[in-house]
């Protein structure tokens, strides 16, 4: 669960319409959109494209395929940075296929600002592995992707994070519990930099590992509130799934 002092934050806020999973809440000023995954109960996986190929590239698209199978996304975000063709920069594994191999080298942009990490999903755990350890260990994953920078690292913030850092944007990563069985899923309302965003994760939330996704692209979708963010096709998309109706 998340720790009392996020209960208490989200008290400083309006009451929104919220969804049994997400909550808004303000943190050192900041507002955040946050969804608690119970991974006993719920299923987390990723997509990215199509029966036929082409990437999903929206949660609406998502939602398309899942009522094929008589399901609907409960929570989504982007998940991921993405060329622009929408194929995954780092590694990419779905249904237990990989996609893309892992990146372990340094590199431009905010992908290569090592230690960056791997999600991975199974057998109803949810694990941030830094890519070097993942590469070397190769941990049997449902569902994988890659992205970078991480923002928690064993309870840690990211050694290069500046806390007056001016570049601020919308983001949204993901964080999981020291046993696996939680996940966060966070993006930002207002403008943040990395070292408010890693805090969120490691303070106010308690996550032991956290990942970065993006920024300025990030949106979410929740059902429980009717939330569906609009903007330019996305490369991999998280979200849980349950039972249409």
């Amino acid at each position: 669960m998340m720790r009392l002092a996020l209960g208490l934050l989200s008290l400083l806020l309006p009451a929104p319409a919220q969804s049994a999973d997400c909550q808004t809440v303000r943190f050192d000023g900041a507002r955040f959109t946050i969804c608690e995954v119970d991974l006993t109960q719920d299923t987390l996986r990723l997509w990215l494209n199509d029966r036929n190929g082409v990437p999903l590239g929206s949660f609406t698209n998502v939602n398309r395929l899942l009522a094929a199978q008589g399901k609907e996304l409960g929570i989504a975000m982007n998940a991921g940075m993405y060329h622009a063709d929408r194929s995954p920069v780092g590694h990419y594994v779905e249904d237990g296929q990989e996609t893309m191999r892992v990146i372990t080298s340094d590199g431009p942009g905010n992908f290569g600002l090592l230690p960056n990490g791997v999600l991975c999903l199974g057998d109803g755990t949810a694990r941030v592995i830094e890519s070097r350890r993942y590469a070397s260990d190769r941990p049997e994953c449902t569902h994988a992707t890659q992205s970078g920078p991480m923002l928690v690292i064993d309870g840690d913030l990211h050694p290069r994070f500046l806390e007056n850092s001016d570049s601020t944007y919308i983001r949204n990563g993901v964080g999981v519990s020291a046993d696996g069985k939680t996940a966060w899923l966070a993006i930002s309302e207002d403008r943040v930099n990395f070292h408010h965003f890693g805090r969120l994760f490691r303070d106010a939330i308690g996550a032991r590992d956290a990942l970065y996704f993006d920024g300025n692209i990030s949106r979410l979708y929740d059902s429980g509130t009717g939330r569906n963010d609009f903007g330019l096709p996305m490369g991999p998309i998280i979200g849980t799934v349950r039972q249409a109706g």
